[in-house]
């Protein structure tokens, strides 16, 4: 009779595994990837593998839904910390992330959204469908509370600020993968960006 292996061991031996899926989608993007390259990673056995995910699409959308929740995470309230240094934040790690635009998974994000671009594809995973108005719902939450509690007093509504935020940062990304970081001039971007935020939001401290 097999052991009985616990939630916690379970749910770490899958953040092993998207961590091992993680780097060998940086180094050789979706398109390029196999599930053997995962298990020559991870050094796990095929059934190991397939125990946690059905194939390469399910594995991608897995490890895309775990770095979704550190992202949301990043706008959780925080005690002693004002609204707009938490947005300076998350805005210094993007262009932390955008700089090292190779190291990083955008070059394999654009395949895989551009292999589930067929209809029936992106019906059978729902939460590529979804995943865009969660962020847009958690910016616009963040921008709201930030609001109410008088740390912003925004020139527009929440909403259209968290719309906006999302295409610049998609878009510097997109197009810092194509040209690279130079062309793009990433750190100036960023600034514009900070400028912008600043405007549209009118933080008060």
């Amino acid at each position: 009779m097999a052991p009985k292996v616990s939630d916690e061991y379970k749910n770490k031996k899958k953040i092993e595994l998207l961590q091992a899926a993680k780097r060998v989608f940086i180094t050789k993007g979706y398109t390029r990837a196999t599930m053997q390259d995962v298990m020559d990673e991870a050094g796990v056995s095929r059934g190991a593998l397939y125990a946690y995910f059905d194939n390469l699409e399910h594995l991608y959308l897995e490890l895309l839904q775990f770095k979704d929740q550190q992202d949301t995470q990043f706008f959780a309230p925080v005690a002693g910390e004002k609204s707009w240094q938490q947005i300076i934040k998350w805005v210094n790690k993007q262009q932390g992330e955008i700089e090292k635009i190779d190291q990083t998974l955008s070059k394999a994000n654009s395949e895989f959204f551009l292999s589930l671009k067929d209809q029936q594809k992106q019906q059978s995973y729902p939460y590529i469908t979804t995943r865009y108005e969660k962020l847009v719902d958690v910016l616009t939450a963040f921008f709201a509370h930030g609001t109410e509690t008088g740390e912003f007093k925004p020139q527009l509504p929440p909403e259209v600020i968290a719309r906006y935020l999302i295409s610049v940062i998609d878009g510097l990304m997109l197009d810092t993968a194509h040209l690279g970081p130079e062309k793009t001039k990433v750190s100036v971007q960023m600034e514009a960006l900070l400028f912008s935020l600043r405007a549209m939001l009118g933080p008060t401290q």
